[in-house]
């Protein structure tokens, strides 16, 4: 299952933004195409694996699924396809080249601020 590797992948990343702003990790979002090759379940279900012990241990996990999208190199209109028919919607030519439905994205990650405070010597 190579989904426990592309979240750790994802999990290392978030984790230098997360020092970078000295900040824990309230959330990402991913956004998952359906001809990307990662199963979006399977990456939910290995995500508390891959956060465990990491500043993103409390972080939610947003899983936005990516239409797949085409546009026609005939007509050069874009319409909605499927993963085993990505003909053009509108002439119904088989000569489309894919627009989204493919991509695996880290969209955004949402920081909280560590909060330390100062004891004032009296």
């Amino acid at each position: 299952m190579h989904e426990l590797s592309i979240c750790q992948g994802i999990v290392a990343e978030v984790e230098r933004i997360a020092r970078q702003h000295d900040a824990t990790v309230a959330s990402i979002t991913l956004k998952i195409g359906p001809l990307s090759g990662v199963e979006a379940k399977q990456l939910e279900q290995v995500y508390p694996l891959a956060v465990a012990g990491t500043v993103l241990n409390r972080a939610r996990l947003v899983i936005d699924v990516v239409p797949i999208r085409v546009r026609c190199r005939t007509c050069l209109e874009e319409s909605a396809a499927a993963p085993n028919r990505m003909v053009c919607a509108h002439c119904g030519d088989w000569h489309t080249e894919i627009v989204s439905g493919d991509e695996l994205l880290l969209a955004s990650v949402e920081l909280d601020r560590l909060c330390v405070e100062t004891a004032a010597a009296v």
